[in-house]
């Protein structure tokens, strides 16, 4: 049970670049198949969480393993999204929530391996919650844009309008702030690690 959490945390990150590859096919099937692997991944850092938490289980590896899987997963989701439509998703956008995520995921990793605790407010427990909602629809909009189905129809309308530019837009500005107030209400705790 010791190593499970580790685990499904490296099975995460083996799954996001085979989901990258093929939701950027252009069959369907297999775009599609990508959507079922990523919801297998994202399920995945809920059990490696779950069980270290119900079996105390905390290991240097894991401390390392859980933040970097959970990255991969992350990062590799948005980075396709400007293969679907880059006036939709610019990769600027991509680029800040990628940097935000790499500096504080960096600062915790820091801070744990110092022994000190860094409070998270909610602010970005909800910056979490809304890059997921917000990947699940931009990636079902681009596995079903210019298809010859309904759900194409539907996916090719939503991408006429500037709709997902602005979701993005607001889920970048949310992750950019999330970042900021974190280093600000965390700031001494750096100061300390100094002196």
């Amino acid at each position: 049970m010791k190593n499970v959490p580790n685990i499904l945390s490296a099975l995460r990150i083996i799954l996001a670049p085979i989901f990258l590859y093929l939701y950027l096919q252009v069959d369907l099937f297999w775009s599609a198949i990508s959507i079922v692997i990523f919801t297998i991944a994202a399920i995945t850092d809920f059990f490696d969480g779950h069980i270290a938490r119900k079996h105390e289980i905390e290991t240097p590896l894991g401390v390392f393993l859980d933040p970097l899987a959970d990255k991969f997963l992350t990062f590799s989701a948005f980075i396709v999204l400007p293969f679907v439509d880059e006036q939709q998703f610019p990769w600027w956008a991509v680029f800040v929530i990628i940097f935000r995520d790499v500096f504080i995921t960096s600062l915790r990793i820091f801070a744990r391996r110092r022994k000190m605790d860094m409070e998270t407010r909610f602010i970005a427990k909800t910056k979490t919650t809304v890059q997921m909602v917000f990947l699940y629809i931009a990636l079902l909009v681009g596995v079903f844009a210019g298809h010859e189905i309904w759900l194409g129809s539907i996916a090719d309308s939503i991408l006429s309008t500037d709709f997902m530019y602005y979701l993005m837009l607001f889920v970048t500005a949310l992750t950019a702030y999330s970042g900021m107030e974190y280093v600000v209400i965390n700031r001494d705790l750096f100061v300390k690690s100094r002196a």
